[in-house]
């Protein structure tokens, strides 16, 4: 059974955030911006769907869905594109998949003790940011 990530996560640390954005073609001031924010994470997981909120002191960004059901998310705060979404879990890793014009974009979320890792792709590069779960 896969674990419940119901929780509130401030951030801890990030790897790589500005080559991640740049594989996203997001332009150099935005990029700058971005990886000075330090983002939380709230999480509302029950059965079957998930709320996933990111919250900055810019801008929060809400994903709602089921696990398993693919959506058409609108990533327009993020680098203006739209993608066929598909949540679900491979083992004791949340994975998301985003079929657009990026290849090889996506997230995995997963636990380790009391921290929650979330390793993002896009083309050939990967950001990992760590958070602490506070709630």
């Amino acid at each position: 059974m896969p674990p419940n990530l119901t929780g509130y996560y401030r951030f801890v640390s990030q790897e790589n955030m500005d080559n991640y954005l740049r594989a996203l073609d997001i332009n150099v001031v935005l990029r700058k911006l971005v990886c000075l924010l330090k983002p939380d994470k709230e999480i509302i997981h029950m059965g079957d769907h998930m709320v996933i909120r990111t919250i900055t002191s810019l801008r929060d960004y809400v994903m709602d869905f089921d696990l398993g059901v693919q959506f058409e998310e609108d990533l327009g705060p993020v680098d203006g594109r739209k993608c066929q979404t598909t949540v679900s879990w491979e083992g004791d890793q949340l994975v998301c998949e985003q079929l657009g014009e990026k290849r090889n974009r996506g997230w995995r979320h997963w636990l380790e003790g009391d921290q929650l890792h979330l390793r993002m792709t896009a083309e050939d590069e990967v950001c990992v940011q760590v958070f602490q779960k506070v709630k």
